[in-house]
């Protein structure tokens, strides 16, 4: 069985998605392509695709989801004052990269198997001012 021809990786510029950019290109000799939301990061966006480019990528795609974003997802959050885990804002899973590429992957991913006694996770909601 061969391996995935193209990958399509959820890059921050960061040391890790950097790393692991490389390491994907060559364990499986596959096109990497870097793809970054642009979620309101300003600045910290301006070396993302040179520096992609420069560790393997084969291109880069920056999409502007700022509007989609905030409309989609963060206002129906913070109406719902949606929490987990004792009462932390839901917000850390907000972003989720697309696959505008027609890859079979997205990188490297965890995976959470359930226990068969635990229960399934949701999110809660308060109603009023805390």
């Amino acid at each position: 069985m061969s391996g995935p021809k193209k990958i399509v990786l959820a890059y921050s510029g960061g040391l890790d998605t950097s790393v692991i950019l490389a390491w994907l290109k060559e364990t499986y000799g596959a096109e990497i392509v870097a793809y970054t939301a642009d979620l309101g990061q300003a600045e910290e966006l301006i070396p993302v695709r040179e520096k992609a480019l420069r560790t393997g990528a084969s291109s880069v795609h920056i999409v502007d989801l700022r509007e989609e974003f905030v409309r989609d997802f963060v206002f129906p959050v913070l109406r719902a004052n949606a929490t987990y885990e004792a009462g932390y804002l839901l917000g850390t899973s907000f972003a989720r990269p697309l696959d505008r590429e027609g890859a079979g992957g997205g990188g490297p991913r965890r995976r959470r198997t359930p226990s068969p006694t635990a229960r399934p996770a949701r999110a809660t909601t308060r109603c009023g001012s805390s």
